[in-house]
């Protein structure tokens, strides 16, 4: 394999591990055919660059970092300051890798002539290794202080992703172990494809699972939004509905005066009064039950009172003047209708005897507390502290509604319990006012 074929494959794989560094740190400004050429024309510069200045130590490294951070400003949203310091983290990486790769070398004893070395065997396997090492340093990097996306990955996952660049770096070390014994060409080659192979296969497992977490988080955005949106229209419905209900009372409302007139017009005291206790009867039954003084909130509630109470399921509340709420109404139609939703539909699982919700929300001591503990039926499974399965939350958008309630309460910096006593779950929030 010629020495210019080798440098060219090696800074290809140099150059793919600074745009995945990168990538750590900030969105890509484009995505499709602008990202090849981005790849082609940086490793063409720092190729160039290597080239030229290949006695100049110093200057070689300031233009390289300079032509890494020119590029990744293009490729990566972020600011040129921050372009160039990761572009000086980026070469301080590689030198440091460089630098154990060569001790890690010379510590194998390998300082003897063989006929390996007129084929530059040794030299290139060095650098190999150096590059493996930058890659599984980039991928730990990566799992520190990537973005939220890759939390779909979980620590095994992860684990699993990194034994390949270690399984890598072990097979190359081995291969720095056992050069010297090379006697022909054709072994030297086939070192070249298997180290080289090696290096390729995991830039492709590492593009093969970045695909399927990038199909993961758009599906998970995608059952988001959709939650969201039934979430909106669910919170309009909701007023639209009290509203018509209010038009259709204030009509009823005047109808019932003038038969009331019309019965004292004609002294028909007894229907009177039997009328008027049946008016009663009808507005202990009212929907708007509850006022907060919050026009979103005493949707929400009332439209889940009358739901539990088709349901025959004892809703019991505390709440008290909302009116002051920092909380955003999207965020409050998030937490209200995934929570109660929820628990809804847990207690109509439950038997009749046992269906009872119990809601708190109120502003009180600086804090907004919310509470909601429900009956339920089945066992809760938890895993890494989270809910795992229940048949309470059976379905995909009960379990993205927890993750969506969870993500609205660290927007505003609160804090949240979930757990489950004796047939009882209870989640309970606390947001600073």
């Amino acid at each position: 394999m010629s020495d210019l074929l080798s440098e060219i494959l090696i800074l290809f794989f140099e150059v793919l591990c600074s745009k995945i560094f990168y990538e750590t740190f900030g969105k890509v400004r484009k995505k499709g055919w602008i990202n090849i050429a981005q790849l082609i024309l940086l490793e063409s510069s720092v190729l160039l660059a290597v080239r030229a200045l290949s006695g100049i130590f110093i200057l070689k490294q300031i233009v390289v970092v300079s032509i890494y951070a020119l590029f990744m400003f293009w490729h990566v949203k972020i600011s040129i300051r921050k372009s160039f310091t990761l572009a000086l983290l980026y070469q301080a990486i590689l030198l440091s890798t460089d630098y154990l790769a060569y001790a890690i070398n010379n510590e194998l004893c390998l300082g003897s002539e063989t006929i390996g070395k007129q084929y530059n065997l040794e030299n290139v396997l060095v650098i190999l290794l150096a590059k493996a090492i930058v890659f599984l340093c980039v991928l730990i990097i990566k799992k520190q202080l990537g973005d939220k996306s890759t939390d779909i990955l979980v620590d095994t996952d992860w684990l699993k992703l990194l034994i390949f660049p270690i399984f890598t770096i072990i097979i190359i070390t081995s291969m720095l172990s056992f050069f010297k014994y090379v006697e022909t060409s054709e072994q030297t080659m086939l070192l070249f494809i298997g180290a080289f192979g090696m290096i390729g296969m995991n830039i492709v497992v590492f593009y093969l699972i970045n695909d399927i977490v990038e199909r993961e988080t758009q599906l998970y955005e995608n059952r988001i939004f959709q939650l969201q949106a039934k979430n909106q229209a669910e919170k309009y419905q909701s007023i639209s509905e009290n509203f018509d209900r209010q038009k259709k009372r204030t009509h009823e409302y005047k109808n019932q005066i003038e038969c009331i007139e019309s019965l004292l017009e004609k002294k028909q005291y007894s229907k009177l009064e039997e009328y008027v206790k049946g008016i009663c009867g009808k507005l202990d039954k009212e929907l708007d039950a509850i006022d907060t003084n919050n026009v979103i909130i005493n949707a929400i509630l009332n439209t889940k009172y009358q739901e539990a109470d088709e349901n025959g399921i004892v809703f019991v509340l505390r709440v008290n003047d909302l009116s002051e709420l920092r909380i955003a109404d999207e965020d409050i139609v998030t937490i209200l209708s995934n929570l109660l939703n929820n628990a809804l539909e847990a207690c109509r699982k439950c038997d009749s005897s046992r269906r009872i919700l119990k809601l708190k929300f109120v502003n009180e001591d600086g804090m907004i507390k919310i509470g909601v503990r429900n009956t339920f039926n089945n066992p809760i499974l938890y895993e890494n502290g989270e809910i795992k399965s229940t048949k309470m939350l059976q379905t995909e958008d009960h379990g993205v509604g927890i993750k969506n309630i969870i993500e609205v309460i660290e927007k505003y910096d609160g804090s949240y319990v979930i757990k489950d006593d004796n047939q009882e779950f209870y989640f309970s929030i606390i947001i600073p006012d």
